[in-house]
């Protein structure tokens, strides 16, 4: 999510490099994630070889940045307290 906050849209191979996991692993959270409609998938040629770009979806950004938002509360010792064990 973070690497494609970054772009408009990024090539599948550019994401699986840059994440180092393998397409396999890639592509089970890209659909999971377009499930939840968090990321969209597009799929089209380059030279006649198919190449796939993912993209963030309004709502996934919007997820996005509450999440990031509640991780900067946590740094800043904002967040919830644990529960003791």
């Amino acid at each position: 999510m973070a690497l494609l906050a970054a772009a408009d849209r990024a090539e599948f191979g550019f994401v699986r490099d840059h994440v180092e996991v393998s397409d396999s692993v890639l592509s089970k959270q890209m659909s999971a994630l377009e499930d939840a409609a968090y990321v969209k998938v597009h799929k089209g040629y380059v030279e006649n070889r198919p190449r796939t770009w993912l993209s963030l979806t309004r709502l996934g950004r919007q997820r996005f940045g509450r999440h990031l938002a509640a991780l900067r509360e946590i740094a800043a010792g904002n967040g919830a307290p644990m529960a003791a064990s």
